[in-house]
């Protein structure tokens, strides 16, 4: 696993959809339960579509070229 203090930060879609992750598990952890999941495929021109079901659909379309970040 990466260290993440000394990775590059991350931008864009990728910074948002890390974002949101964040918040619906410190959420979830608050709660006491969650139950989540996370999908990804790849659509026209290398896009990515992550999509993240937690109660409700979050969909975020990740440009292949932040992928490089």
């Amino acid at each position: 696993m990466p260290d993440v203090s000394t990775s590059r930060p991350h931008r864009g879609q990728i910074a948002e959809a890390l974002a949101h992750l964040e918040r619906i598990v410190v959420e979830g952890l608050k709660h006491g339960f969650f139950d989540y999941s996370i999908a990804c495929e790849i659509g026209n021109g290398g896009k990515r579509h992550l999509v993240i079901r937690a109660g409700k659909f979050h969909k975020f379309t990740i440009p292949e070229n932040e992928l490089s970040c």
